[in-house]
């Protein structure tokens, strides 16, 4: 119950701040290229239950259907803006909105696609009883996932055999840890790694 109430409040002051913000990345996207502001996607929440998650649109329109749902550094789906927003993590910030209407937390396991939720099935039973986040230990290990990527000539396979993984037990750790301290580290060293960039 805590942690729902801390995760409403800053998500709602966290949107006042950042509305500015907000107007000034919409601006830019629909200046870059043709198509909607947001993008949204299908993902796993809290108990299997899917839901859609909101970001800022980075890829050119109907970009899913025209290559792999994973992209790297190099994917040419990216447009000039969406390459600035990735750098610098700020696609993410519309999540905000999925926090305060429960899909999310601001911190816990990254939510994942269907696809590869099915593939980790027996692991992902465990890390699927709690909201997944914004923000965790795998996001902070893997803040270059896109560059990890890009040398690799099968970036979604790599992502399944390698990264994934590892991700999973990262999600695994948090579960074993979880309290408000650690989120509220977690945010801190979220929110220092973003201004270092």
């Amino acid at each position: 119950m805590i942690k729902r109430l801390f995760d409403i409040f800053f998500s709602v002051v966290g949107l006042i701040l950042l509305l500015p913000v907000f107007i000034m990345i919409s601006a830019a996207i629909i200046m870059d290229s043709p198509g909607p502001v947001f993008f949204r996607q299908v993902r796993v929440g809290r108990h299997g239950k899917t839901f859609r998650i909101l970001k800022f649109r980075t890829m050119i329109l109907n970009a899913e259907k025209n290559g792999p749902q994973i992209s790297s550094g190099n994917d040419p789906r990216i447009t000039k803006v969406g390459s600035f927003l990735r750098k610098y993590k700020v696609d993410e910030l519309p999540q905000l909105l999925n926090v305060i209407i429960g899909d999310m937390s601001l911190v816990g396991p990254r939510p994942e696609v269907p696809c590869y939720v099915e593939i980790f099935k027996d692991e992902y039973d465990l890390i699927l009883t709690i909201r997944p986040g914004m923000t965790d230990y795998a996001s902070l290990k893997f803040k270059d996932e896109n560059e990890l990527l890009k040398s690799s000539n099968n970036p979604e396979q790599k992502y399944i055999d390698e990264i994934l993984p590892v991700k999973i037990e990262y999600y695994k750790c948090y579960l074993s840890e979880q309290s408000l301290f650690t989120d509220i580290r977690l945010i801190i060293r979220t929110l220092i790694g973003i201004f270092r960039r």
